[in-house]
């Protein structure tokens, strides 16, 4: 019997907010017919990603509530022999890890089957706060490990940052990386051929090596620096005035705050997004939500959590 082929895997990793869901979606808009299937893990008890992600695609495999590469990496290896196993095998596999997990450490889980050929490691770099979040003491180690682990670094929101700032944080990258090939994300879109294909990108000194020895550098231990994830569901449609309000004023530190919402008055689904100071609220192309549900992630113990839940109470309409 003829050996299948083996099925070109790509992670895309990065920080919170550093627009991973974004890339994706682009992708698969632009498909051109390639079976694509994604698999989601959302740092959360609800997988909002997963719900964004689905818009675009039918085959998503949602892993949530936890982080990826640490509590639920059992998880992972099932869904690998699962697709493995399909009688039609998807042309491409994108694994997307929450915002706090190791890209390497994924990278290395898929190493294992012979199913699969790790393509990249894509880490996204969000050109306008990447600085900020390496000065960060609570977060920059992490964002230094996920960078030092790409094979690709793709520098987003570029219109948002400028020529001198995108040059500022394409720098920085290669010297975090210096065997990554950087490359700028125009409107959160890359080429197919950085997904699909391992030659579209120098071979010379490349992080992807298929006998993981390359995947040992700056290696996670577990561990997220004290981020914890709040979840928040309601049957109840939110007053879109006091919910921006809300939003804009929480009182507690947030590293990234994300949701799907319905507001009072409004007759569509919105999605929510809190990153990097910057709030964007807007129509959903996702469906199947009944609830309005947020996902709050940052380092904030029991008072603060509760504050947090009081501030969404008082934004319902």
């Amino acid at each position: 019997m003829n050996a299948r082929a083996s099925i070109p895997l790509v992670v895309v990793g990065g920080y919170l907010g550093a627009g991973k869901t974004t890339l994706l979606n682009r992708l698969l808009a632009n498909a051109r017919g390639c079976r694509i299937a994604v698999l989601v893990n959302d740092f959360g008890a609800v997988n909002i990603d997963a719900a964004l992600v689905r818009a675009r695609s039918d085959d998503v495999i949602e892993l949530e509530n936890g982080c990826i590469c640490c509590s639920i990496g059992g998880r992972l290896a099932e869904a690998l022999v699962a697709i493995a196993a399909r009688a039609q095998r998807p042309e491409l596999l994108l694994i997307e890890a929450s915002g706090v997990s190791d890209p390497q450490r994924i990278a290395q889980v898929g190493l294992l089957d012979p199913a699969f050929r790790l393509n990249a490691v894509l880490v996204a770099v969000d050109a306008t706060g990447v600085h900020d979040s390496l000065c960060d003491p609570l977060v920059g180690d992490m964002v230094r490990r996920q960078v030092m682990g790409a094979s690709v670094v793709a520098l987003t929101k570029a219109d948002l940052a400028g020529a001198q700032a995108v040059a500022r944080a394409a720098a920085t990258a290669a010297g975090l990386a210096p065997h990554a090939t950087v490359l700028t994300a125009c409107s959160g879109e890359l080429p197919l051929s950085v997904f699909l294909d391992a030659g579209a990108l120098p071979a010379s000194g490349s992080a992807v090596r298929l006998d993981g020895s390359g995947w040992q550098r700056g290696a996670a231990d577990g561990r997220h620096a004290g981020i914890r994830s709040v979840a928040y569901q309601t049957p109840r449609r939110f007053d879109k005035a006091r919910l921006r309000q809300a939003l804009a004023s929480l009182p507690v530190r947030l590293l990234r705050a994300k949701g799907l919402v319905w507001l009072d008055a409004e007759a569509r689904l919105h999605e929510v997004h809190l990153a990097g100071g910057r709030m964007r609220l807007r129509p959903a192309q996702s469906a199947g939500f009944q609830d309005s549900a947020l996902v709050f992630i940052g380092a904030f113990d029991a008072q603060a959590e509760a504050r947090l839940r009081a501030c969404m109470e008082a934004a319902l309409a």
